[in-house]
């Protein structure tokens, strides 16, 4: 096995279980590795660390795997690994919900996999030159142990061109999914189209949110802005809300949201599903003087990392400052960021500068975070990206 010697004082973050190595942190290979191999990480004065799979085509030289030394990753450890993430979700699927998140990268012991359940099938995104080494062993185990029909491929481009792959979809096991995979999730019914859905195909890393937001929407007038396949939506309507206005630039979420509007047997003239850029149509709103009682506000991802994060504490200001002009007096803005480069804090700043240029006094009511099967590595605090907040606005 190749061996790869850090410079002096940049063990500190190995040993303090962080699992992304640098290349600037690198001294010395020993041996010549190829992209996605085994390696041995040690310290400058050659004592172990850690093993970790190894790749010059990435910033993040090497990904740690574990820290003891006898306990080499090979094709059991990875086994072992993906049965423990599925055991810790167990609970999670019951017959009111049969998806979730199975897998969670870094924050499973697993960098480079996410692996989501769909019903009978599973999605998953490889993202890394050493999982794809293990790409066999990984898909055998993640069948037998949900016993899925199929097993797609959803691989984001983004995140394997960091590793020096090409992006990668297709079917990897079994059966292809229709375009209208039936879920459920805390008893909603979902279609959702794993193939030409955004990143997985669904995003189950709000299931605790809707239903807490829910508790507020009866007989309210509801405005949910990206909306997609309509989380926040159905989970209003399932609470008596009077009407829910829903905004998404996608024509398929559109389509999507009206086909589960229907699935789940709610009164399609409650919904009023409007194709158009959030940002446009919140000015449009506002001309019209249109008023609500409570608007969601779940944008993509604005900062995908730091250098970004400037441009994007304004475009989240804007976009608040627009919703705020909206909310009857007393009413709710819920409103997320999935940024991980923007923290709780810096989250509340940008919402307080919304509400200063909307001449809005805020409350903090709420504070959303994300599910347990989504979970937060304490050596990772990277790996905490999902937060929201629940605000009163007078």
């Amino acid at each position: 096995m190749v061996s790869i010697i850090l410079k002096r004082g940049k063990e500190k973050a190995v040993l303090q279980r962080h699992p992304w190595v640098f290349s600037g942190a690198l001294q010395e290979l020993i041996g010549k590795p190829e992209n996605g191999d085994l390696v041995k990480v040690l310290a400058i004065d050659r004592s172990f660390l850690a093993y970790g799979y190894y790749n010059d085509a990435s910033r993040v030289a090497v990904r740690l795997l574990t820290w003891e030394e006898e306990n080499i990753p090979d094709e059991q450890w990875w086994r072992m690994r993906l049965q423990a993430a599925v055991a810790a979700r167990a609970h999670i699927l019951t017959k009111k919900t049969d998806t979730c998140r199975l897998v969670f990268s870094e924050a499973d012991y697993l960098p480079g996999i996410i692996a989501d359940k769909y019903g009978d099938y599973v999605s998953v995104q490889l993202l890394t030159a050493g999982v794809e080494k293990m790409k066999p062993v990984i898909l055998d185990e993640l069948q037998k142990l949900t016993g899925a029909k199929g097993i797609f491929d959803k691989s984001d481009a983004g995140a394997r061109a960091h590793d020096g792959l090409e992006a990668a979809q297709g079917l990897l096991y079994g059966v292809l999914p229709s375009d209208d995979v039936e879920v459920k999730e805390n008893g909603i019914k979902y279609h959702i189209n794993i193939i030409e859905g955004q990143k997985s195909g669904f995003y189950c890393d709000q299931r605790l949110n809707r239903g807490i937001l829910a508790a507020y929407a009866k007989n309210k007038k509801v405005l949910d802005c990206f909306s997609y396949s309509g989380g926040f939506t159905l989970n209003a309507l399932a609470n008596g809300a009077n009407k829910v206005v829903a905004v998404d630039s996608s024509a398929l979420a559109i389509t999507t949201l009206h086909k589960n509007v229907l699935l789940n047997g709610f009164d399609p003239t409650k919904v009023e599903a409007i194709q158009s850029d959030v940002n446009k149509q919140l000015r449009v709103f506002k001309e019209q003087d249109a008023k609500f009682d409570i608007v969601i506000l779940d944008p993509p991802k604005y900062a995908p990392s730091r250098s970004a994060l400037d441009r994007a504490a304004r475009a989240y200001k804007d976009l608040n400052r627009l919703a705020m002009q909206l909310i009857e007096k007393g009413g709710l803005l819920a409103t997320f960021s999935c940024s991980g480069a923007v923290d709780m804090d810096t989250f509340k700043q940008i919402i307080a500068w919304a509400a200063l240029d909307a001449g809005k006094e805020v409350q903090i009511i709420d504070q959303f975070v994300q599910p347990e099967d989504h979970p937060i590595r304490i050596s990772f605090p990277e790996g905490e990206y999902l937060k929201g907040l629940l605000c009163r606005v007078y």
